[in-house]
């Protein structure tokens, strides 16, 4: 978290993933052009350039489609999501280079402005073999553009959390755009099948990922607390919540993080107000909530960010029973400061621990 929005500030662990990710990009993009100036010498350098940046941007496109659902079913993943604009931001400029040249390569050269020229040159809208699938990949760049020149925080709050999240959903029609601009593009022209196959392969891989993540969730959500007195419902026992972490309930359609600190309980909503980050699979770290999406922290007692943030999240009632914890599912106010439910530890386990 940043007191104020100033220049991205890269720390060793953004420059080695920005280093990597730089390497990756020229390593790709040199290899696939010489293996095309060898394999096919009639080819000029313009596409064979145009070539290797659409393959490069649709492969970083996956990736980035493929990081939100990996890290909810295995939080190995969570580094990549840290990181995850930076990626897309190569993606687009990956994009922009593969649309620039195509532009200049195929409508370019004639009287006509070269924007005007592709929207004009092939107005068969109603054919499958010959529609005018640049137009979708155009659309698609400018969905990527959007979303590239918004990526800092200082539109986040400009913008409100709920319109920026909305704004970035879009890739997923930017993503719909690409698919149908290779199928009724390139793919057609391609005697062999096997970036048909590939591009297939990396929608139902994107597909999956995002139907497991989806179905853990739902079953997550759905699951049944049938113990209720007075409100509160029971949910685990106390030695279920591990130290400076937490377990996520749903109850009555709220999403809840149980944390665990100095041997007390605490209960706040899971949602991030950053970019809607799950609170309860982060951790406390120097005694603060800490999101594992992009490092937002509260403060466990009441949910607030500490000074000079101004973030709050509500808070929950917890008691402990025995070794029964029990939540009450109606949200306090934002900032609500709660004391913590005492965990009691019996003798015989301090015994054990102390051996």
């Amino acid at each position: 978290m940043g007191v104020s929005y100033l220049a991205v500030g890269w720390n060793r662990q953004k420059k080695i993933y920005d280093w990597f990710i730089f390497a990756f990009c020229v390593l790709y993009l040199s290899t696939f052009i010489a293996i095309t100036a060898i394999s096919n010498p009639d080819y000029t350098f313009e596409t064979a350039l145009i070539r290797s940046t659409a393959t490069l941007a649709i492969l970083l496109l996956h990736v980035i489609l493929s990081i939100g659902p990996l890290t909810r079913i295995n939080k190995k993943f969570l580094p990549l999501l840290y990181n995850r604009r930076h990626l897309g931001v190569t993606m687009f400029t990956i994009a922009l280079i593969h649309g620039s040249f195509s532009i200049l390569q195929f409508h370019a050269l004639g009287n006509v402005n070269p924007f005007v020229s592709l929207f004009t040159a092939n107005t068969q809208y109603n054919s499958v073999s010959k529609f005018p699938f640049q137009a979708l990949g155009f659309f698609a760049l400018v969905i990527f553009f959007l979303m590239a020149i918004t990526s800092h925080d200082f539109w986040l709050h400009t913008l409100s959390p709920k319109i920026w999240k909305t704004l970035h959903l879009f890739v997923y029609l930017a993503y719909f755009l690409v698919i149908m601009h290779v199928m009724l593009g390139v793919v057609q022209y391609e005697t062999n099948p096997v970036l048909f196959v590939m591009v297939l392969a990396g929608a139902a891989a994107l597909i999956t990922l995002h139907l497991v993540a989806g179905t853990r969730e739902v079953r997550k959500d759905n699951q049944l607390f049938k113990l209720k007195s007075e409100g509160f419902v029971y949910v685990c026992e106390s030695r279920d919540v591990p130290d400076n972490c937490a377990k996520i309930f749903c109850i009555d359609k709220e999403r809840i993080a149980l944390f665990r600190f100095e041997d007390k309980l605490y209960a706040i909503h899971n949602v991030c107000k950053h970019q809607g980050g799950p609170l309860g699979e982060g951790q406390i770290i120097d005694g603060c909530i800490t999101c594992p999406w992009h490092g937002y922290q509260y403060l466990p007692q009441n949910g607030q960010s500490p000074l000079p943030f101004k973030e709050k999240v509500n808070t929950y009632h917890v008691k402990v029973a025995g070794s029964q914890v029990w939540l009450n599912p109606q949200p306090l106010p934002e900032g609500t400061e709660r004391p913590g439910a005492a965990i009691i530890i019996p003798d015989n386990q301090i015994i054990e621990n102390v051996k």
